[in-house]
């Protein structure tokens, strides 16, 4: 009789990932952070813990993380007044955040910038800013400064479409793209400048296109793949602390809610909104490519999820129990 052997079961092929495991972890995390941060900044709007308006970044999460995954503590960025994601995905702290947000003297600022004005140069966070486009010239000069010191940082300057149509977009980009500056400019085109459909206002369908008349190169990324976005990101950084000059990235997002908090969002439909957070949440397709690829199980995620849900609750708890800033602080920190 012929000898019969057993036949050797295929080795299963090894999946290469698109980042380490930890990354993703951390990307995760983040993401996380940023999403149970600005509901719960909803409810302590809501809920009069706050003053002013609360201008949320639910479902743009991907973009934040994914960018500042790819920078380094002493790179700079620059926001907007739709900015805690950014803050957060840069190392900004939970409970100093929301002090901030409470009007508190334990916040970033005192408790006088407020939602919209956060900063903390100990990790590179130049300041949100509530003046639409306010950012560009501030990193184009971090920028000039990191090359005049001759360090190898970058700055990444956040803005909206809206902010694309503001003449300091083209005199900033232009001065970075003559003296060669490592920044990279990222337009998170959410689809609407506070109520107006982004392509109503805009004389281009990608917004990255414009990068071929300023010089510069002009990239397209998923807001919603955070690994996309780092990706992209990564390769302009690369570029930029190599001495190959400045990048314009659009990352194509969409916020979840309204401009700020109480807008009626008469000027889209509940079915638009459905679509996209059924389809591109960025924290549900990051857990999904971790479960697939076996860096984690669902159940391992949502842990994580509770527990920074914990933290966040500390954290507010952190700005109630927090003080006011004393009346004679009202003539500090002011120039004039």
């Amino acid at each position: 009789m012929a000898k019969t052997t057993a036949r050797k079961k295929p080795k299963a092929k090894k999946v290469k990932l698109r980042a380490a495991p930890d990354k993703l972890w951390f990307m995760y995390r983040k993401m996380s952070e940023i999403r149970l941060f600005e509901e719960h900044v909803w409810d302590v709007y809501t809920r009069g813990l706050m003053p002013g308006l609360a201008h949320l970044y639910i479902g743009e999460e991907g973009v934040a993380v994914g960018t500042c995954a790819a920078l380094r503590d002493d790179d700079y960025i620059t926001s907007t007044h739709r900015g805690h994601g950014h803050c957060l995905a840069k190392g900004g702290q939970l409970d100093r955040m929301m002090a901030e947000i409470m009007g508190k003297e334990a916040g970033y600022c005192r408790g006088k910038g407020g939602s919209m004005h956060i900063a903390d140069m100990s990790v590179g966070i130049l300041g949100a800013n509530g003046i639409v486009g306010g950012g560009f010239g501030i990193c184009t000069g971090a920028g000039l400064s990191a090359k005049l010191r001759g360090s190898d940082q970058v700055g990444v300057c956040f803005f909206g479409d809206g902010a694309a149509n503001q003449g300091i977009m083209l005199e900033t980009i232009n001065m970075a793209v003559i003296w060669n500056l490592p920044v990279i400019y990222i337009c998170e085109n959410n689809q609407y400048g506070e109520h107006t459909p982004y392509e109503s206002v805009t004389g281009v369908t990608d917004i990255a296109d414009r990068a071929k008349g300023l010089g510069l190169e002009g990239i397209i990324a998923d807001g919603a793949d955070v690994l996309d976005m780092c990706e992209k990101v990564t390769a302009a950084v690369t570029k930029a602390r190599k001495g190959g000059g400045p990048s314009l990235i659009e990352a194509k997002t969409y916020r979840y809610h309204g401009h700020h908090v109480g807008d009626a969002q008469t000027y889209r439909t509940r079915d638009e909104v459905g679509w996209w957070s059924e389809n591109k949440d960025p924290i549900r397709l990051l857990g999904q490519y971790m479960v697939a690829n076996r860096v984690a199980k669902q159940a391992e995620l949502d842990a994580l999820y509770e527990q920074v849900e914990r933290e966040v609750l500390d954290a507010i708890e952190f700005g109630k129990d927090a003080d006011f800033p004393p009346p004679e602080q009202a003539f500090e920190d002011i120039y004039a």
